[in-house]
Order: structure tokens, then C-alpha cells, then sequence
């Protein structure tokens, strides 16, 4: 019979709380995984504030030689080192899975009973709630776009009868600044990009032309759109003032996120994402893009 090794004990110093700033009062702190030292009251305060703000990962907030440490902290290390209480536990296990939930799954807040709602069929805004109607007794459908009961014919990929309705996503790139990328010679770039994999808004802030996704971690260029192992290849001297391609424009459609991609990302298989273009599908029969809730 097998045995897990114990774990080693903690580490408690004599120093300041790197959280607040104060100074050693005669208290010891517990040292982290990172070297730097925090009271275990103001670690379990500083760590319920990531998580209320929809973080799904908690890392240290001192500040080394005027830079932010950032070194993540997995959550046994954060439970072992604050003594959580079993409700406690609870309190931060659900807003981790819930934050990490709304990360990696695309979830919303149905607007009838405000359900986590996952679409079976990404490319369809009109979606069904299976909790509305089990609460209301009647079918009760949304539209994915506009967040607004269902306007308008049964099907549709573009948007719904609300007036109001359409793309924010589309407008926000549509819309947004644009900027010249720093230590290069692109100009007039705009300031937020669909990463060209899985979709996600990324807004460039500081530091070169190539960034990362944080949810399907692609290494792209902000200025071409291709993946930063191709704009490097095509111009190997120069790759940092300009790209062998021209600066792509606006993006105009981005690619759906689904299950599917999820599943492979997690099996490290590699993604294959078609972009999604509007259109518009009329039936003589509602076929409902029904819902999966998920009651977190």
C-alpha cells in the first residue's frame, strides 16, 4: 500500500508583511513558495479578494525592485498556509471553479433566472433555457448576442428583433483606439485584437508586438495576426520593426469558441477553429438551441 509523503511543515520568519507593507511586530509570518513572507490572516483576505473579483488564480502581490513578484500560488499551499475552516474551503473551492468556469467555458447569466447557460450550438444566438422553463412553465428563449428575451423569426447566427441587438464584440473591435506598437516601426495598429484562435478580446498594453493568449495560449502578432513562429520565420532579420505582411486590418469576424476546442486544448491536441461568418436562417419550426445550465 502506497503512501502520500507527508507535507513538509511551515516555514514561519521573522519579517514584513509583504501583503500590507507592515513592518515585523513581534508576529511571525509564514514564508510562500516564492520567498516572500505574509501574515496568514492578511494572505486568507488578500486571496478571498482575487476570487470576489472573478480571478481563478491567486498570486503574490509584493512588490520587488519596484515590479509586482506575481508568482502564483497554488490553492492547497494558500489552504495550508491560512488553516481555512471547512466552510471556508468551500467558499473558495466554488469561486475558484465558478471564476475558472467563466474562463475556459463560454457561459452566461441567463437574463430570466440567472443560470450559468453553456450553448450546445455556438454559431446560434437563439438560446433556450431549460431552468426558466421548468420555473415559469412556459419556454422561455434568449438571444445570446443582446442578452434579451427573443425577438423576432426562430433562427438567426446574426442577431435577434430587439433593436438594440448586435455584436459587441464586433463593435469593440470596430470601434476601438488604435496605437503605434512600441519598439517597432508599426503604426496605427488597433488596440484590441480577437486572439485569431479562439476569439478572446486581447488589448495590447505595453512591451512588443507579440502576445499571448491566456486561454488557449497562442504566441501571435498583434500586428499581422499570424502566429508569432510564422511572422518571425517570414522576416528572421528584421521580425521586431515590422512584419512581412501588411497590417491587418480591423478584424471584421472571430472565431467561435466551443466544447469541442475546449476538449481538444485539454488534450493537447491541436486546434483546428473555423471562423465564424453572420448569416441569417429562417424555419417554419422553432428548433431551439437548448441551453446546458449549470447551477454553480
Amino acid at each position: 500500500m502506497s503512501h502520500s509523503a507527508p507535507e513538509p511543515p511551515l516555514k514561519f520568519v521573522q519579517g514584513k508583511d509583504e501583503i500590507t507593507g507592515d513592518e515585523y511586530d513581534g508576529v511571525d509570518r509564514v514564508e510562500m513558495s516564492c520567498g516572500h513572507a505574509v501574515d496568514p490572516e492578511n494572505l486568507k483576505l488578500w486571496c478571498r479578494q482575487l476570487i470576489k473579483q472573478g480571478k481563478y488564480t491567486l498570486h503574490c502581490p509584493a512588490e520587488v525592485k519596484g515590479k509586482k513578484c506575481g508568482a502564483q500560488w497554488l490553492y492547497p499551499e494558500v489552504r495550508r498556509c491560512t488553516q481555512l475552516s471547512e466552510s471556508e474551503q468551500q467558499e473558495f473551492e466554488e469561486g475558484l471553479a465558478q471564476a475558472a468556469t467563466r474562463h475556459y467555458c463560454n457561459l452566461k447569466v441567463c437574463p430570466g433566472c440567472r443560470s450559468l447557460v453553456e450553448r450546445k450550438d455556438p454559431a446560434e444566438l437563439r438560446v433556450h433555457c431549460t431552468v426558466c422553463c421548468a420555473i415559469r412553465g412556459v419556454p422561455y428563449d434568449f438571444c445570446w448576442q443582446c442578452m434579451q428575451a427573443w425577438k423576432g423569426p426562430m433562427l438567426s447566427s446574426n442577431r435577434c428583433g430587439n433593436e438594440d441587438c448586435r455584436d459587441p464584440i464586433l463593435h469593440i473591435l470596430a470601434t476601438c483606439a488604435t496605437k503605434d506598437l512600441p519598439d517597432s516601426l508599426i503604426q496605427g495598429c488597433p488596440s484590441i485584437r480577437a486572439c485569431p484562435e479562439c476569439g478572446l478580446l486581447i488589448e495590447h498594453k505595453e512591451r512588443c508586438k507579440y502576445v499571448t493568449c491566456s486561454r488557449c495560449d497562442t504566441k501571435f502578432c498583434f500586428a499581422c495576426l499570424e502566429t508569432a513562429q510564422a511572422c518571425e520565420a517570414a522576416k528572421p532579420a528584421s521580425w521586431f520593426k515590422w512584419c512581412a505582411k501588411p497590417l491587418a486590418p480591423r478584424q471584421s469576424r472571430v472565431p467561435v469558441w466551443g466544447p469541442y476546442q475546449q476538449r481538444l486544448l485539454l488534450q493537447g491536441q491541436p486546434l483546428e477553429l473555423e471562423t465564424f461568418q453572420p448569416r441569417v436562417v429562417f424555419a417554419q419550426q422553432p428548433v431551439a438551441n437548448e441551453g446546458r445550465c449549470l447551477i454553480l
